[in-house]
């Protein structure tokens, strides 16, 4: 039996890389996150992020993103699967869809073409989404920002709004989880969605 691969999305401060280490080591799955996660990946992850020296166009930045995931998914993510293994990620196709497709103003659907064909229609078999609002995310960034986290309010809304979107149109697939309640909160509504969807793996 292939394991399942369970994606965590949200906005800048939401929560989600903490979320997505504590439900990996309650299910003893593999532990990712995008962009990096590989050798490929962190050369990119560099590019992607730097606040400085680079100006990359939209469509440049959705490319780049949909390669790093092509890496992530042939590196990491599928031989985990194949072994039977479950793969938590911090974030997937759906962040290259709400940063690039709405953030970026690009076409979602477009973007969200681009990442399946980068990962040979692999998509996560659930998605969770921890909402904050777009201003709660932005203080607790603080001051020191990458090149994506100093976008502007304006972007990071469009990035917020493209979130739900997504999940909005799939319910099957996301859950949507309020992020402000206390990190021992959301890991306890994350942990019961988890356990209902996939008990075989609970």
């Amino acid at each position: 039996m292939t394991g399942r691969l369970i994606a965590f999305e949200g906005g800048e401060g939401s929560g989600k890389s903490t979320q997505a280490r504590r439900l990996a080591e309650r299910l003893g799955a593999v532990l990712t996150h995008e962009p990096g996660d590989t050798p490929l990946g962190a050369a990119m992850r560099a590019i992607l992020l730097d606040s400085i020296t680079l100006d990359i166009t939209p469509r440049a930045e959705a490319l780049l993103m949909a390669a790093d995931r092509a890496q992530h998914v042939v590196e990491v993510v599928r031989p985990a699967l194949e072994a039977g293994r479950s793969v938590v990620t911090d974030r997937f196709s759906g962040s290259s869809i709400a940063y690039q497709g709405y953030g970026r103003q690009l076409s979602p659907t477009e973007v969200a073409g681009v990442s399946a064909w980068a990962t040979d229609e692999l998509w996560p078999d659930l998605v969770v989404l921890l909402e904050i609002p777009a201003d709660v995310a932005l203080q607790r960034i603080g001051g020191a920002r990458d090149r994506l986290e100093a976008a502007g309010d304006a972007f990071h809304q469009r990035v917020h709004d493209g979130f739900l979107r997504q999940a909005i149109a799939d319910p099957e697939r996301w859950a949507v989880i309020d992020g402000t309640q206390s990190e021992d909160d959301v890991a306890d509504a994350i942990w019961e969605i988890v356990s209902i969807r996939f008990p075989d793996l609970v």
